[in-house]
């Protein structure tokens, strides 16, 4: 039975984020994630113009499902925003410490793609970015931390800084000394900020 046309779009997408993932953006080739999706290039350019619109998509793709997992770690970690965070940060810790962990998808193609400031996947990832930054400062302010939106901009810069210095060192140790700094920021909303 034929697939549709979302079918083939989510195939190809799929195929892109795991060689993209594995490989790298750049040593991905068109080839190959059309041989991995199962279908013809003619396919893989009717779903997609071009493989910077297929490497924005591919992002695209991880957006929710990565905001849904950091936002599950946060609220099922029991405590105070401060704990909460504490919480986030040691799950993000025993999740990458494996070696098929090979970074933030969002960081490694931003690494990639520097020297193109105005690529469409540039544009997905701040976007993503933002938007856990965002949820991020609505999750504090809802769990009475002062000043949500400075802190949550520090912590996105603490997360961040421990996905690159995990992918160096291979150590939890890291991510963990970055989540309790990141705890450290967190103020009840009734202590007035220095």
């Amino acid at each position: 039975m034929p697939m549709n046309s979302d079918q083939t779009r989510d195939r190809i997408v799929a195929a892109a984020a795991r060689l993209f993932y594995d490989e790298g953006i750049r040593a991905a080739s068109v080839d190959a994630i059309a041989e991995k999706a199962g279908v013809t290039k003619k396919t893989l350019y009717y779903h997609f113009r071009s493989k910077d619109e297929l490497i924005a998509a591919y992002l695209e793709s991880r957006d929710q499902p990565t905001l849904s997992l950091y936002a599950r770690w946060f609220e099922e970690t029991p405590g105070s925003a401060a704990d909460k965070v504490r919480g986030l940060f040691a799950e993000f810790a025993r999740a990458t410490n494996t070696m098929k962990w090979k970074g933030c998808g969002f960081l490694r193609t931003a690494a990639e793609l520097a020297s193109t400031p105005g690529h469409p996947a540039l544009k997905v990832g701040a976007a993503h970015k933002k938007r856990f930054e965002a949820w991020l400062a609505e999750a504090l302010a809802r769990d009475g931390a002062a000043n949500a939106q400075a802190v949550a901009r520090s912590i996105v810069v603490l997360l961040d800084g421990a996905a690159s210095v995990m992918l160096v060192h291979r150590d939890p140790a890291y991510v963990e000394a970055a989540g309790a700094v990141a705890a450290s920021l967190i103020a009840p909303a009734s202590v007035k900020a220095a």
